[in-house]
């Protein structure tokens, strides 16, 4: 039997922004980003690449304003997509966890594919929320693209900084870090039958 394609396609539009987004979690980490905040950009990217996701992404919004709205609402959208694509989670490894340099800047991301929306995000230096990080991009912006994508996905992940002085090598080992543990709890596992939880269902 054929394995069901594990993809979703999604739309949405507010007053504040457009997005059209689509996903494989099957893929090879091709990305085709273009969310009009340059550092968002970059951050899916590297999100797409180390998770070997394929993920497609068209948005516009109200960045004369502010990158919030954008951001956020594209965060949205991703975190259910991920939830569509992964369908009802049968065979899935559910866990995976990663820890990830990038030059001083290490990062420990946890994933569980749970079904209840939880993050605990912590170890950001002092001032990072307030860095404009490529002179645009507000550094409380990632742990508020994790929020979204982990309540709207019904994932637990845990990312927490274990040290770090640049704020874009932060904030990229924490994508970073999070497409790897993300990667490992997706994957099948020829092991698994069924849903992986005592209880029957995530």
């Amino acid at each position: 039997m054929a394995q069901q394609a594990r993809t979703a396609h999604l739309t949405r539009k507010t007053s504040e922004s457009s997005i059209e987004l689509s996903i494989d979690l099957d893929g090879s980490g091709r990305a085709d980003i273009d969310t009009s905040v340059p550092f968002f950009n970059h951050m899916l990217t590297a999100f797409a690449k180390h998770s070997l996701v394929d993920l497609t992404v068209r948005a516009t919004g109200d960045t004369d304003i502010d990158v919030h709205h954008t951001v956020e609402d594209i965060a949205i959208v991703l975190g259910k997509a991920i939830g569509q694509a992964l369908g009802d989670k049968s065979g899935i490894s559910r866990f995976g966890d990663a820890m990830v340099p990038l030059d001083e800047a290490l990062v420990q991301a946890v994933v569980d594919i749970s079904g209840r929306p939880f993050l605990v995000h912590s170890g950001e230096p002092a001032g990072f929320e307030f860095h404009l990080i490529g002179g645009h991009f507000t550094g409380s912006m990632v742990r508020h693209a994790f929020e979204a994508i982990t309540f709207h996905a019904g994932m637990t992940v845990h990312v927490t900084v274990m040290g770090g002085r640049d704020p874009h090598h932060i904030a990229e080992a924490e994508f970073k870090a999070f497409a790897r543990a993300f990667r490992q709890a997706v994957a099948k596992d020829a092991r698994v039958s069924g849903i992986p939880s005592t209880k029957g269902a995530l």
